[in-house]
């Protein structure tokens, strides 16, 4: 059985979730190996969500974005264990994890494969300074023999900018999962209209704008699921915040709910948007990268650029100008049909054995 042996520095969030996903469905035709690092929101119990057979390795000298990729013995460790496993396939997530992979393996002799899960460099909370940084980071290791494999047609577009050597899957979800949270949307919303959006409450969520939309709608009631750093920006006295929970209580609250959401600032392409949208939630999202990827305005849902527009869209779902109903059930079946696990592991399998083949035979 050939192996595979991801290296995936930040653990948690979105990187964790398409880890916990794809792996199952890797481990049926490969041996797998995952080498991680621990992030804050990393679960505590992080190795029990994986299907037993992935060997899970926690490196150490993984500290962070920077702080590993300043970090000597993190070349160091991952090298010893790509020494150790010998994978026939390797691949890379997120930022740090890309540079030091494509630097410290010989990715020439081995089909090499890095998946940004959402630029760094396109972050808007950063100083000047940082985000050249990364930029940086991600210039000259696109030039390394890998293959960047994008989450969404928005994020391929970037990776073309820095190499033409890049492709796409779009990112997908667990749906078999979901299928007892999904509550379709009448066509007479409830009353007390009830709007949420799910997350770390951190800059790149845009807790202002939530906040101010949640002003402009004191008669719906908001649930922000998650906690974060910057929840004092949630003032508005509809607003509840939910803390971390247990993901079956999460599921459960968005069941309950009418509208999700996404404000963002950016995004690679988010698992949350996707699972409300299969979940039957009318979406309102931000128009950046990956939100705009998968909802199509007017057809799947709304995009939106200020809180008016937000609130405007709200009430004329709410008073039936615009079929919401219509949107959600439109979103769920897009992700049914596009955006499923089977579909993005098969697509990556597609592409393993395609640059493989290549690679062997040259």
């Amino acid at each position: 059985m050939k192996k595979i042996m991801h290296v995936a520095e930040p653990f948690a969030t979105g990187v964790l979730s398409f880890l916990i996903d794809i792996t199952k469905r890797q481990v049926e035709d490969y041996e797998v190996y995952i080498l991680y690092g621990i992030r804050p929101l990393t679960p505590e119990n992080v190795e029990q969500l994986f299907d037993k057979r992935v060997h899970l390795m926690r490196i150490d000298s993984f500290k962070g974005a920077i702080g590993t990729v300043v970090n000597l013995r993190a070349y160091y460790d991952v090298y010893k264990w790509y020494k150790g496993i010998k994978p026939d396939i390797v691949h890379f997530h997120s930022s740090a994890s890309g540079f030091i992979g494509r630097w410290a393996l010989p990715c020439k002799n081995i089909p090499a494969f890095y998946t940004p899960h959402g630029y760094s460099f396109l972050m808007k909370d950063g100083a000047v300074f940082k985000r050249f940084l990364f930029w940086l980071i991600e210039y000259l290791s696109a030039k390394r023999p890998c293959m960047t494999i994008a989450c969404s047609e928005g994020e391929y577009k970037e990776a073309k900018k820095l190499s033409p050597n890049a492709t796409y899957v779009n990112n997908g979800i667990n749906t078999a999962d979901l299928k007892t949270f999904v509550r379709p949307i009448g066509r007479d919303i409830q009353r007390p209209i009830q709007i949420c959006t799910s997350g770390r409450i951190l800059y790149q969520k845009n807790p202002k704008l939530f906040n101010e939309i949640a002003m402009l709608l004191p008669e719906a009631r908001f649930t922000w699921i998650g906690e974060g750093e910057l929840k004092t920006e949630l003032t508005s006295p509809n607003i509840h915040i939910t803390g971390w929970i247990k993901r079956k209580e999460v599921l459960n609250i968005i069941k309950n709910m009418d509208f999700f959401i996404l404000p963002s600032l950016w995004e690679g392409l988010p698992i949350s948007l996707l699972e409300a949208m299969y979940l039957k939630k009318i979406c309102l999202v931000s128009d950046v990268t990956g939100n705009r990827d998968v909802i199509k305005n007017g057809v799947n849902g709304l995009i939106c650029n200020s809180a008016d527009e937000y609130a405007d869209s709200v009430r004329g779902i709410v008073n039936g100008s615009m079929d919401g109903a219509l949107f959600s059930e439109r979103a769920s079946k897009d992700v049914e049909e596009n955006y499923n696990i089977d579909l993005m592991a098969q697509k990556y399998d597609e592409i393993y054995k395609s640059v493989s083949a290549a690679k062997y035979h040259n």
